[in-house]
């Protein structure tokens, strides 16, 4: 079917403006959900930059087009007293909101596991076996979280037994190298936070329910080059899952 761009801006304003109501009413529930998942997407609109945020909570999606991909946009969004589990990447404006307002957060396992083997790819043979080491503590506990409160034993300072070994391994016998220091270091600050799914319920140890969310949008984007991906972020505000 062949149609105007008018008529296509007119039918998105129409549907945009019946959501209205429920999109307001369903941002104002983000700040108390016991978990989200949150990711960010960026296109342009007339060379100006955008990002569409993507807040996934159990029963709902909801997006938000900002000009900004700071941490400003979770305060507005979620508050300075968001008391749920925030799912992300390693992305900084999670990092710092979450340290500058105490906020829990699941970093996302794929990534760090995409990271460690970045390490297998290097040439030096002790950053190989420095990742061979984590690649099998990350899998391991992924693949065998406990699955009841009753069977998560060995807690040490709020961090299951087999979590603990995964921080130990990743902070201990380090080889003297750039990419594995840095490592090391990001497990010595933020190792609960990826291993926060084995004692917290209901936490999923990645952030693919949001990049599941937004991928309608990477794929509008690309296909458009920027203009049809917000219109569709616009247009489909808030969706049922």
């Amino acid at each position: 079917m062949t149609v105007s761009r008018g008529y296509l801006v007119k039918v998105i304003a129409k549907v945009s403006a019946s959501l209205a109501e429920a999109y307001t009413e369903l941002l104002e529930r983000l700040p108390g959900e016991a978990s989200l998942n949150v990711d960010e997407t960026g296109h342009k609109e007339n060379r100006e930059k955008f990002w569409t945020w993507c807040f996934r909570a159990q029963l709902y999606t909801l997006f938000r087009i900002d000009k900004s991909r700071g941490s400003e946009v979770l305060i507005e969004v979620l508050g300075t007293e968001f008391n749920g589990v925030l799912g992300c990447d390693y992305f900084s404006a999670y990092r710092k909101y979450m340290r500058e307002f105490h906020v829990l957060v699941q970093f996302c396992m794929a990534h760090l596991i995409r990271d460690v083997k970045f390490l297998l790819t290097l040439p030096a043979p002790e950053d190989q076996a420095y990742a061979e080491r984590l690649r099998v503590r990350c899998g391991t506990v992924c693949r065998d979280p406990p699955t009841r409160r009753d069977d998560r034993d060995g807690f040490s300072e709020g961090i299951g037994s087999g979590a603990r070994a995964g921080v130990e391994d990743a902070t201990t016998r380090v080889p003297d190298t750039k990419h594995a220091r840095n490592l090391a270091k990001r497990f010595r600050k933020h190792g609960e936070a990826y291993f926060r799914f084995v004692t917290t319920p209901d936490i999923e140890p990645t952030n693919n329910l949001a990049e599941q969310a937004i991928r309608f949008v990477v794929i509008d984007r690309r296909i458009t080059k920027g203009r049809g991906a917000r219109k569709a972020a616009t247009g489909v505000s808030a969706s049922g899952q």
